[in-house]
């Protein structure tokens, strides 16, 4: 993948201490990714994090509160990145037909590691945000998170795509359910295709999914 060189940005009210101001803070992030990947968020918890990066379980807490806190953080991390991706893609590009394509390339197609963020690997967080991502707001307490400001970062994206569509087709009413349809629907598609083979016709075509959602997307946008 072409490196950004970018600085990700999270908001600070999603973090106690920003863990890009250290090496552990680094370190936490980076090494939960691959634990979170390798064993899933129910099994994962500050005490085997802790014990993965010779820390004690206590300095994780110094960054965030709890482990909930954390995959919220990840999950923002990735659509703050998501969201430069189409940025970068889709500048300079005048036509909205092609930015549009553009972006649901980027939001379909598997993620491929930036090497300019060492200590994100994007390729594993991407999987987290395929299993995983529902738990953040799925919650008892996601109206208040919402408020706190815990998924700008998604529904960012979500509006940087449909204010796309509503530039090739002005009055289409469902502009924000058919992107955030894409989105979601393109992580259980991948995670089927994985896992429950059965529930998805993915064939030997490696953008079988991208090439779905683009002929789907379109044809909603027909005028």
């Amino acid at each position: 993948m072409k490196t950004l060189n970018i600085q990700i940005e999270v908001g600070s009210e999603l973090y106690i201490k920003d863990p890009n101001s250290s090496e552990l803070g680094r370190k936490i992030i980076s090494k939960s990714i691959e634990m979170i990947n390798e064993i899933g968020f129910e099994a994962f918890t500050f005490k085997k994090l802790g014990c993965l990066i010779q820390s004690n379980e206590s300095s994780i807490y110094r960054y965030f509160d709890s482990k909930h806190s954390l995959l919220i953080y990840l999950t923002s991390w990735y659509w703050t990145w998501t969201e430069c991706r189409i940025v970068f893609a889709t500048t300079n590009v005048s036509d909205p037909i092609d930015r549009l394509r553009k972006a649901i390339l980027i939001l379909t197609k598997p993620v491929l590691e930036d090497t300019s963020i060492s200590h994100v690997n994007e390729v594993l967080l991407s999987q987290i945000i395929f299993s995983e991502s529902l738990k953040t707001f799925h919650t008892k307490k996601v109206d208040e998170e919402n408020k706190k400001g815990c998924f700008k970062a998604y529904k960012s994206v979500v509006q940087r795509v449909s204010s796309i569509m509503l530039e090739i087709t002005p009055n289409f009413q469902f502009s924000h359910m058919l992107t955030s349809t894409v989105i979601e629907g393109a992580h259980q598609q991948k995670y089927f295709a994985d896992h429950l083979p059965s529930l998805t016709d993915m064939s030997n075509e490696e953008d079988a999914i991208s090439s779905f959602y683009l002929e789907l997307v379109f044809n909603f946008l027909k005028p």
